[in-house]
């Protein structure tokens, strides 16, 4: 009889790194990082290059300390206007947030523009999308000074699950 072979399965990601609540998926080259995907809690995959090794490295030193600075080489992506809401996200403080409004009126643009940058940012947690929460008075249970808006495209479910989590880990 013929030895039975084993299906092996190919991660689409160049490391899955297992967080409290959820996974990381990366993706990188060489030189760049391309992606961070939020993903259901799932098995990890050992990181396959030198920077996935050292993405899934800074990432837990984040998740140990939400201080913690990343210094990783990230693949230009976007439009132009959604780089320019991805600097102005990048410039939040650790522990607080900005409305989608606030971020508009310094673009001088609409709060529905800034939600779709914000659904497009390709390095959630590096650039910290999950500060950007709804009009400020909306009632919400997240912590967070105002509604909690979406998150990477979803009005509910796991991703908001996963932004509650983060604003309360980075609130700590």
């Amino acid at each position: 009889m013929p030895a039975e072979r084993r299906k092996v399965v190919e991660s689409p990601h160049a490391a899955v790194l297992l967080a409290p609540t959820f996974s990381l998926g990366i993706r990188c080259d060489a030189d760049a990082v391309i992606e961070i995907e939020f993903l259901d809690p799932c098995a990890a995959v050992e990181a396959n290059t030198p920077l996935a090794s050292e993405t899934v490295r800074q990432l837990r030193c984040w998740l140990e300390d939400a201080d913690f600075v990343f210094d990783l080489p990230l693949a230009p992506a976007g439009t132009e206007f959604q780089r320019r809401v991805w600097h102005q996200i990048a410039r939040i403080p650790r522990g607080e947030t900005r409305s989608y409004g606030e971020i508009a009126c310094t673009l001088d643009s609409a709060p529905r523009a800034v939600g779709g940058a914000c659904g497009a940012n390709p390095f959630p947690v590096i650039i910290p999308c999950h500060r950007v929460i709804g009009a400020r008075g909306e009632n919400d249970t997240s912590g967070a000074k105002g509604g909690l808006g979406g998150f990477a495209r979803a009005r509910g479910g796991f991703l908001l699950d996963v932004k509650r989590w983060l604003l309360q880990h980075e609130s700590r």
